[in-house]
Protein backbone atom coordinates (compact mmCIF):
# COMPACT_ATOMS: atom_id res chain seq x y z
CA UNK A 1 0.00 0.00 0.00
CA UNK A 2 3.03 2.32 0.66
CA UNK A 3 4.57 1.68 -2.25
CA UNK A 4 1.62 3.14 -4.41
CA UNK A 5 1.20 6.02 -2.53
CA UNK A 6 4.56 7.57 -3.36
CA UNK A 7 4.05 8.29 -7.02
CA UNK A 8 1.15 9.73 -6.53
CA UNK A 9 2.79 11.62 -3.50
CA UNK A 10 5.78 12.82 -5.87
CA UNK A 11 3.19 14.52 -8.39
CA UNK A 12 1.80 15.98 -5.48
CA UNK A 13 4.31 17.38 -4.37
CA UNK A 14 5.92 18.04 -7.46
CA UNK A 15 2.91 20.37 -8.49
CA UNK A 16 3.05 22.55 -5.12
CA UNK A 17 6.77 23.69 -6.60
CA UNK A 18 6.04 24.24 -10.44
CA UNK A 19 2.28 25.87 -9.26
CA UNK A 20 3.42 29.41 -8.03
CA UNK A 21 6.04 29.68 -10.65
CA UNK A 22 3.32 28.88 -13.77
CA UNK A 23 0.93 31.31 -11.97
CA UNK A 24 3.48 33.71 -11.44
CA UNK A 25 4.57 34.60 -15.48
CA UNK A 26 0.04 34.85 -15.68
CA UNK A 27 0.31 37.60 -13.48
CA UNK A 28 -1.24 41.03 -15.11
CA UNK A 29 1.32 43.30 -13.47
CA UNK A 30 4.06 41.06 -14.77
CA UNK A 31 2.45 41.20 -18.10
CA UNK A 32 1.35 44.74 -18.35
CA UNK A 33 5.59 45.45 -17.67
CA UNK A 34 6.35 43.21 -20.66
CA UNK A 35 3.66 45.09 -23.22
CA UNK A 36 4.94 48.35 -22.11
CA UNK A 37 9.12 48.28 -21.27
CA UNK A 38 10.62 44.47 -22.84
CA UNK A 39 11.41 44.86 -26.79
CA UNK A 40 14.11 41.83 -27.01
CA UNK A 41 15.35 42.27 -30.59
CA UNK A 42 14.47 45.81 -31.54
CA UNK A 43 14.32 46.90 -35.36
CA UNK A 44 15.96 50.58 -35.36
CA UNK A 45 16.32 52.64 -32.09
CA UNK A 46 14.93 56.29 -33.63
CA UNK A 47 11.55 58.23 -33.94
CA UNK A 48 10.22 55.76 -36.36
CA UNK A 49 10.90 52.76 -34.49
CA UNK A 50 9.21 54.69 -31.19
CA UNK A 51 6.39 55.48 -33.06
CA UNK A 52 5.45 52.18 -34.48
CA UNK A 53 6.46 50.44 -31.11
CA UNK A 54 4.58 52.87 -29.25
CA UNK A 55 1.52 52.51 -31.35
CA UNK A 56 1.57 48.62 -31.37
CA UNK A 57 1.50 48.77 -27.71
CA UNK A 58 -1.61 50.33 -26.97
CA UNK A 59 0.69 53.46 -25.81
CA UNK A 60 -0.44 56.18 -27.70
CA UNK A 61 -4.40 56.86 -26.47
CA UNK A 62 -4.24 59.16 -25.14
CA UNK A 63 0.10 59.91 -26.35
CA UNK A 64 2.05 58.05 -23.17
CA UNK A 65 4.42 61.24 -22.58
CA UNK A 66 7.99 58.93 -21.44
CA UNK A 67 8.40 55.15 -22.01
CA UNK A 68 11.57 52.77 -22.22
CA UNK A 69 11.88 49.89 -23.34
CA UNK A 70 14.45 47.16 -22.28
CA UNK A 71 16.25 45.23 -24.60
CA UNK A 72 17.67 41.83 -24.02
CA UNK A 73 16.21 38.95 -22.31
CA UNK A 74 13.47 38.26 -19.57
CA UNK A 75 15.24 36.33 -17.73
CA UNK A 76 17.93 39.04 -17.19
CA UNK A 77 15.71 41.83 -16.57
CA UNK A 78 13.34 39.37 -13.72
CA UNK A 79 17.27 38.67 -12.71
CA UNK A 80 17.25 42.21 -11.17
CA UNK A 81 14.31 41.20 -8.63
CA UNK A 82 16.79 38.82 -7.08
CA UNK A 83 20.59 38.82 -7.62
CA UNK A 84 21.02 41.09 -10.47
CA UNK A 85 19.44 43.85 -8.41
CA UNK A 86 20.01 45.58 -5.76
CA UNK A 87 17.68 47.79 -3.17
CA UNK A 88 17.22 51.21 -4.45
CA UNK A 89 14.95 53.28 -2.61
CA UNK A 90 11.17 52.32 -0.86
CA UNK A 91 10.22 49.51 -2.63
CA UNK A 92 12.86 49.16 -5.59
CA UNK A 93 15.50 47.48 -7.34
CA UNK A 94 18.43 49.04 -9.50
CA UNK A 95 20.21 46.69 -12.05
CA UNK A 96 23.80 45.79 -11.27
CA UNK A 97 24.42 45.47 -14.67
CA UNK A 98 23.16 47.72 -17.73
CA UNK A 99 20.67 47.39 -20.34
CA UNK A 100 20.32 48.28 -23.64
CA UNK A 101 17.57 50.03 -23.75
CA UNK A 102 15.63 53.37 -26.07
CA UNK A 103 13.39 55.52 -24.82
CA UNK A 104 10.57 57.32 -26.19
CA UNK A 105 9.72 60.96 -25.39
CA UNK A 106 6.56 62.52 -26.61
CA UNK A 107 7.40 65.61 -28.61
CA UNK A 108 4.30 67.91 -27.62
CA UNK A 109 1.69 68.63 -29.01
CA UNK A 110 -1.77 67.51 -29.02
CA UNK A 111 -2.32 64.14 -26.50
CA UNK A 112 -4.42 62.53 -28.89
CA UNK A 113 -2.75 60.29 -32.10
CA UNK A 114 -1.32 60.86 -34.39
CA UNK A 115 1.31 60.58 -31.51
CA UNK A 116 5.18 61.91 -32.63
CA UNK A 117 8.29 60.40 -30.69
CA UNK A 118 11.94 61.18 -30.51
CA UNK A 119 14.21 58.19 -29.63
CA UNK A 120 17.37 57.93 -27.14
CA UNK A 121 19.46 55.30 -27.60
CA UNK A 122 21.74 53.90 -25.00
CA UNK A 123 22.74 51.47 -21.71
CA UNK A 124 22.03 52.02 -18.51
CA UNK A 125 20.90 50.46 -15.49
CA UNK A 126 17.14 49.90 -14.59
CA UNK A 127 14.79 50.87 -11.72
CA UNK A 128 12.13 48.79 -11.33
CA UNK A 129 9.34 47.22 -8.53
CA UNK A 130 8.95 43.99 -8.27
CA UNK A 131 6.37 41.66 -6.73
CA UNK A 132 6.41 37.81 -6.50
CA UNK A 133 9.76 37.96 -7.92
CA UNK A 134 8.72 39.26 -11.17
CA UNK A 135 8.99 43.22 -12.62
CA UNK A 136 5.79 44.94 -12.24
CA UNK A 137 7.03 48.76 -12.78
CA UNK A 138 9.91 50.73 -14.66
CA UNK A 139 11.18 53.85 -12.50
CA UNK A 140 10.92 56.46 -15.37
CA UNK A 141 12.28 58.97 -13.37
CA UNK A 142 15.82 57.27 -12.63
CA UNK A 143 18.68 59.21 -14.75
CA UNK A 144 21.67 57.25 -15.49
CA UNK A 145 25.20 58.85 -14.65
CA UNK A 146 26.52 56.68 -17.45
Amino acid sequence: MEMSLRPLLLVFVLSLVATPSTLAQDDPRYTKFLTQHYDAKPKGRDARYCESMMKRRGLTSPCKEVNTFIHGNKGSIKAVCGANGSPYGENLRISQSPFQITTCKHTGGSPRPPCRYRASAGFRHVVIACENGLPVHFDESFISLY
